[in-house]
């Protein structure tokens, strides 16, 4: 298949790429910047200049496309909202583009908050108009003939180049001097790996039926203080809980985040696609230490 991937430099982006040469596709990848478009070429893609605001370059890469992977998203907490819209926008664009054809449209989409009393599965759906625009906008199109399916990722994609949640505790770590937890630090976050997300993405351009919602978990919760207690280990540095009014001055942005029980199941999407996550778990991952090699911006 011809592939075209938005995102296609990015974290999870770029290990979806290598995972659909390896299986033999073609990939058409979205360059913003020089540089990417250099690194695309270097790895064998095409490269189709623009970005998520470029509504044109979105379309003439769709329409020559056998099928979409959409990756792209613009994680500063400080203009959340924002991206969250031109996300909205983005999808749309590719979804009409797509409409009638039956191609599919995977989309990238989050598991944050969306059951906080007991173990998501695939079979919750977000309350209409929340914060999951990305996966309201791309189901809005199972009905206008197109394959769309959501792989609803976990709280921590980790692996080398990880620039997420993990590596931002480790920084606050760091300029704190001590590793930290909220409250008792029972309450969970699930975790996949980077190259097992890659592998479910494939699978799902490949054969998800329309209207799937797949979660990439290989993890259902890792316990934020099994987290903060391995990150101390690798720091040597000592391990404390923090209250929860103190949440947000402690740890900033991430105060939300980590304040959640967001355990999550991937039984179904394991038994609908014969995805089963193979690569070394969170803590394993850490116990490597290439989390550990520089100071990645938080």
């Amino acid at each position: 298949m011809r592939v075209f991937v938005t995102g296609a430099t990015g974290f999870i982006g770029s290990a979806t790429v290598h995972e659909l040469l390896d299986a033999g596709h073609q990939v058409v990848g979205l360059a913003r910047s020089d540089a990417a478009a250099a690194s695309l070429t270097t790895a064998g893609v095409e490269v189709q200049r623009g970005d998520l605001s470029d509504p044109e370059s979105l379309r003439s890469a769709t329409a020559a496309a056998d099928g979409v992977i959409h990756t792209a998203f613009n994680h500063d907490p400080a203009i959340y909202t924002a991206s969250a819209l031109a996300d909205q926008r983005a999808i749309a664009t590719l979804g009409e583009t797509l409409a009638g054809s039956d191609r599919p449209l995977v989309v990238a989409s989050g598991l944050a908050g969306l059951n906080p009393d007991r173990v998501s599965t695939e079979e919750d759906t977000p309350a209409p108009g929340g914060a999951r625009l990305s996966e309201e906008t791309a189901m809005s199109f199972v009905e206008r003939g197109v394959r769309v399916s959501v792989v609803r990722l976990a709280a921590s994609v980790h692996g080398e180049g990880d620039r997420g949640s993990v590596p931002g505790l480790i920084n606050i770590a760091r300029a704190k001097g001590v590793s930290a937890y909220l409250g008792d630090g029972s309450n969970r976050w699930p975790a996949v790996h980077r190259l097992d997300a890659a592998r479910l993405f494939r699978l799902a351009l490949e054969t998800a039926p329309t209207g799937a919602r797949l979660h990439g978990i290989a993890e259902e919760g890792v316990p934020i203080r099994d987290i903060a207690e391995a990150i101390g280990r690798r720091l040597s540095l000592p391990v404390a809980s923090i209250p929860l009014t103190q949440a947000v001055d402690h740890f900033g942005w991430l105060g939300g985040f980590l304040s959640m029980d967001a355990s999550a199941s991937s039984t179904l999407t394991e038994k609908l696609l014969d995805w089963h996550p193979e690569q070394p778990d969170l803590l394993q991952d850490l116990e490597q230490g290439h989390y550990f090699t520089r100071a990645t911006p938080a």
